[in-house]
């Protein structure tokens, strides 16, 4: 597993990334660091990649929502994402920081990574290029949970209940982001137990980063 050149941003604001397998717990621990920032009345900013401009986009959806993939080339898919990682990353999350907010984004550039890689596009130069031009975080996140329970929790969302999952996909994509993790300095978290034991964990290793920042 190759590292990263994410360039370092280089503000008085702090990005924290989350990243991992659907159903690894994400937008929960977000939505708890969000109330615990808040309650110190400190400026944060939400935010997810891929936009929803990209995920409303027909090739998104058809490729996400069939089983059926031959329609598309997995790579002109990943194209677009990253197009709309450049331009989210530098032209929305950039200002934020800039402005001294902390940015937490709901996946970020790792996922496009894990993705290509689960894929069989491990040796495909473009994207290791690209994220020369993605800010790196201050901290990713990487959460990871067993496929059986990812799905599990998935599959409890009624919006979701009937949605095409490809198991196997989802072992790769596993290995991929713990690969990932170790490569680029990733905090791998285990979300397998409860969500405040999870957060405990993740908000000691924030307060650190933000001693450190002053």
């Amino acid at each position: 597993m190759r590292k990263l050149e994410l360039y370092e941003h280089k503000t008085s604001g702090l990005l924290f990334s989350f990243c991992g397998l659907d159903g690894c717990g994400k937008s929960t621990m977000i939505a708890m660091l969000s109330e615990y920032f808040t309650k110190r009345n400190a400026e944060i900013f939400l935010t997810k990649q891929p936009t929803d401009f990209m995920r409303n986009s027909a090739i998104f959806r058809t490729y996400m929502d069939q089983p059926d993939h031959e329609a598309y080339d997995y790579r002109s898919l990943s194209l677009l994402a990253a197009g709309d990682r450049i331009q989210h990353s530098n032209k929305v999350i950039l200002p934020e920081l800039k402005n001294g907010k902390y940015v937490i984004s709901d996946r970020y550039f790792y996922s496009c990574i894990a993705n290509l890689r689960a894929r069989g596009y491990a040796e495909d130069e473009w994207i290791y290029e690209i994220a020369r031009h993605i800010p790196k975080p201050d901290l990713a996140f990487f959460l990871d949970v067993p496929v059986t329970r990812a799905v599990e929790r998935v599959r409890k969302r009624r919006e979701e209940r009937d949605r095409y999952i490809d198991l196997k996909m989802q072992y790769k994509l596993r290995k991929e982001y713990l690969d990932l993790a170790a490569a680029n300095g990733g905090i791998v978290i285990s979300s397998t137990g409860p969500a405040e034991k999870n957060f405990q964990k993740i908000i000691k290793i924030i307060e650190k980063c933000l001693e450190e920042k002053l």
